[in-house]
């Protein structure tokens, strides 16, 4: 039987499909990247069996292509979900999404004294372990836990 036939949700002509959301997070997503109140069509899949994460959510986005800014706020919520890029009902890309080195202006810092708290200016936080999860802000060098932060 052609695979297409067993799609649990219609194919997307063009579009992205985020894949491999832990499913716990699948709903945070879709409200992160401003997808509950998008105009485009969007397609919600939660709990689908998967080897890689267990339960995984899966996100498709008619007529949407993520800017790298996009891209790096959706690192700190679920990093490692996969990107497909559809083009005519065809992934011409896939791509995992990596936690950069450097978040600006997408964290905000736990220190209720540091200046990006005090002051309007933008954070800037360094990863400084990506497995662990582990992101510290220039300014006040307060280490924060990123499953525990907060977003700008």
């Amino acid at each position: 039987m052609d695979k297409r036939k067993e799609l649990l949700v219609a194919a997307i002509e063009n579009g992205t499909v985020i894949d491999h959301i832990p499913a716990q997070k699948t709903f945070q997503v879709a409200a992160l990247l401003g997808l509950l109140d998008s105009p485009n069509l969007v397609t919600i899949g939660n709990n689908y069996a998967s080897e890689k994460v267990g339960k995984k959510g899966i996100i498709k986005v008619s007529d949407k292509f993520f800017t790298d800014e996009e891209i790096s706020r959706l690192s700190v919520v679920a990093p490692k979900v996969v990107l497909n890029i559809i083009r005519d009902y065809e992934v011409v890309e896939k791509k995992t999404v990596d936690t950069p080195d450097e978040l600006r202006g997408i964290v905000r810092c736990n220190n209720p004294v540091c200046i990006t708290n005090n002051e309007p200016m933008k954070t800037i936080f360094h990863v400084v372990d990506k497995d662990r999860g582990i992101c510290k802000c220039h300014y006040c060098d307060m280490e924060q836990d990123m499953s525990k932060v907060k977003l700008c």
